[in-house]
């Protein structure tokens, strides 16, 4: 509640009054101790109190940006709106200096072009001493005419953004305000009159030389119209001293438009210079993104390149090692059928030489009628084994050999679909194995 506008307060320039000053700065017053323990409850009587105790102007100072008491007492006006009259009183202070650079200040930011012109162009005269403090907290020392002229002039006084205002010519044509009459005229109307004086009276002559009569002497005399200086009217020299004194003005008021009409076009010179300054910064940003977009899409192009020329080797690869396989299944295959041939020439040639016609014992002698027994009981028990064995081996060969068989036989399929698919049939079917491995979906055919 302590930080907000007065409730009857008037906008100013279309806003709050308070937002004149910048929203940072205005936090930064608003936790500043001076606002907490001076500004509190001030109204526009116990205000005056206050700017007679200042002793510097500035705005904020320090690293962590400190608002000077002055900035505060600015703020505090700004929120509770004082009178106009109370603000005039303040500027027309002679005492307290620094009570009438806070009116001007507040003047300047709240009121009009017209009225700053009427009530600060007089402070102009003033030639005292102020202490202003920097951004670095050190005082600087100026006079009261620069900062009533920086105030007229610049756009930013005290870290604070003025308001725009008309120019003295523009209000000068419209017959709002007269031409601005300064001291140091008179200064200059002395200078000239000695001036002339000097270019006028005729150098200092000897004494032996004679007078010569002058020319306006001699028509005065021819006439009967000379008269002695003693004997010239005071109201005709009052009269010359009013034209001069008109002609003069006029001069100061013509210097006067005429600089002011050439800071007009200097201005209008800076600002043209400044828009074309930024249109081509704004070109060459432009351009720079332009190049970098560019750059980009290089860039990406290129990389889809290598990722395409990265798959097509990958895939390259694959076919590579799937026809190694292919082949290397195919050796294995044909190194099978030669040890299943040799294995049946081998049990061939074993199941001969264990045939009971051909079996050692039955060409040997027959002895005695035991021996013949034993011998003929050893025989058929020898044949018995040697048949279980054979059944058994003639099984074991048999479903080895229905294995193989199958094996053969899909082997000899997926051959005979290998060879019997055409390129591009195996090129999709290598990229289907492919896709697999990377859990894609497969290709059509």
């Amino acid at each position: 509640m302590a930080n907000r506008t007065v409730k009857d307060a008037q906008s100013i320039h279309g806003t709050n009054p308070q937002y004149l000053v910048e929203k940072i700065i205005r936090t930064r017053i608003y936790d500043s101790r001076y606002w907490k323990e001076e500004c509190f409850a001030l109204s526009a009587e116990l205000l005056v109190d206050k700017a007679m105790a200042l002793r510097c102007i500035g705005g904020v100072y320090g690293g962590n940006i400190k608002p000077t008491p002055f900035l505060c007492l600015v703020l505090k006006m700004l929120q509770i709106q004082p009178e106009k009259d109370i603000i005039i009183e303040f500027i027309k202070q002679d005492e307290f200096k620094y009570v009438r650079a806070l009116g001007a200040f507040y003047l300047r930011l709240v009121y009009g072009s017209l009225d700053c012109y009427k009530y600060l162009e007089p402070l102009l005269n003033d030639y005292r001493k102020l202490r202003i403090m920097d951004r670095s907290g050190q005082y600087q020392l100026a006079h009261m005419d620069e900062y009533i002229d920086s105030l007229l002039r610049d756009e930013r006084s005290n870290d604070v953004i003025l308001p725009r205002v008309q120019k003295r010519w523009i209000h000068e044509a419209n017959n709002e305000l007269e031409g601005r009459v300064s001291l140091l005229d008179d200064d200059l109307d002395d200078l000239e009159s000695e001036s002339d004086e000097e270019e006028i009276l005729p150098p200092p002559r000897p004494r032996n030389d004679p007078v010569e009569p002058t020319r306006t002497a001699l028509r005065d005399d021819r006439h009967g119209r000379g008269h002695s200086p003693s004997r010239r009217s005071p109201q005709r020299d009052l009269r010359n001293d009013r034209e001069r004194e008109k002609r003069h003005r006029s001069r100061s008021r013509s210097r006067e438009r005429d600089r002011g009409m050439e800071r007009e076009r200097g201005m209008d010179r800076m600002e043209r210079d400044r828009g074309m300054d930024r249109e081509r910064g704004m070109d060459r940003d432009r351009g720079m993104d332009r190049e970098r977009g560019m750059e980009r899409e290089r860039g990406m192009e290129r990389m889809e390149r290598e990722r395409g020329m990265d798959r097509e080797r990958l895939m390259e690869r694959e076919r590579a090692m799937e026809r190694d396989r292919i082949v290397e299944r195919e050796r294995g295959m044909e190194r099978e059928r030669k040890r299943h041939r040799s294995r049946s020439r081998e049990k061939r040639h074993r199941s001969r030489s264990r045939s009971p016609g051909h079996h050692p014992h039955h060409h040997r002698e027959r002895g005695r009628g035991g021996e013949k027994e034993r011998e003929h009981r050893h025989s058929e028990r020898v044949e018995r084994e040697h048949g279980k064995e054979r059944n058994r081996d003639r099984e074991r060969d048999r479903d080895r050999g229905e294995r193989k068989e199958k094996h053969h036989r899909s082997g000899r399929s997926k051959r005979d679909n290998i060879l019997g698919m055409s390129r591009e049939e195996l090129e999709i079917a290598e990229a289907n194995a492919l896709r697999a491995r990377l859990g894609m979906p497969p290709l059509r055919l």
